[in-house]
């Protein structure tokens, strides 16, 4: 591509459409099904961007999108789990460049794939401890291993589903605790002088999309009964997680 709309670098007006449109029908996916909204934008974003942009740019429209979520449903946010997640977030982004380098991403994929499996069918796992206690440890755990895979939201998921009571609760709370993830990486991106002046435009066609999509999937998910809200969600989880297995066994060279 060497077009350039708005002051975008290589995206052609058709393609900042397509782009601006995307984000609506992720974040709708996302919200009715509990997971993998993001994951669907990132393989679409990674079909045209080299990833020194694919991350940056992902990340900052995911951190708008789950603020719009957030804004959507407010009242449902389970507030006593923000501030121990936060604060192991900000552990474990403060070690994790200095622990587990030595281990494999092949290993790490592996692990997680089976752990996810475990505690989507068996919740009486993600229930462990201390509430405020257990989110302390799963932020530390889900950003530090962030920074190894990227499967900080299918980690995070099936412990916030076993908290909720309800699959608006689920919602609220894991947009939450993923804006919390996704701003640090942000300041993470502004600290090492990543830019993407350029592209701001283009994340705010993208975020405005994303608001239109979760406003839609509340609607949507108002009406869903909880018991088909919830197997949706393990199905899903399922597949994501056996997709880590798939890869790991990829990478390992087992096929």
């Amino acid at each position: 591509m060497d077009s350039s709309f708005l002051g975008v670098p290589d995206v052609s007006a058709l393609v900042f459409l397509g782009l601006a449109i995307a984000p609506a029908f992720t974040a709708f996916f996302g919200v009715v099904t509990g997971a993998a909204g993001g994951l669907l934008l990132l393989a679409l974003l990674s079909l045209l961007f080299p990833p020194a942009v694919l991350i940056p740019l992902h990340t900052v429209v995911q951190m708008g999108a789950g603020a719009s979520r957030i804004v959507i449903f407010w009242r449902y946010v389970m507030r006593w789990t923000v501030l121990p997640f936060l604060i192991g977030s900000v552990a474990g982004a403060a070690v994790g460049a200095q622990i587990f380098v030595s281990l494999s991403t092949t290993l790490l994929q592996g692990i997680l794939g089976a752990f996810i499996i475990v505690i989507t069918w068996l919740p009486g796992f993600a229930r462990f401890g201390r509430q405020n206690r257990r989110f302390a440890v799963i932020g530390f755990g889900a950003t530090f291993l962030g920074m190894f895979v990227s499967a900080t939201g299918t980690l995070i998921a099936p412990f916030v589903m076993g908290a909720s009571s309800d699959r608006r609760n689920y919602a609220a709370t894991f947009a939450a605790l993923m804006t919390i993830v996704h701003t640090a990486k942000v300041v993470a991106f502004g600290l090492l002088g990543v830019a993407l002046w350029a592209y701001v435009p283009l994340m705010a066609a993208m975020i405005a999309a994303a608001a239109l999509g979760n406003w839609v999937g509340s609607r949507v998910l108002t009406r869903m009964p909880e018991r088909g809200f919830r197997l949706v969600f393990q199905l899903l989880l399922t597949l994501l997680s056996l997709r880590l297995l798939w890869r790991a066994a990829r990478d390992a060279g087992l096929f």
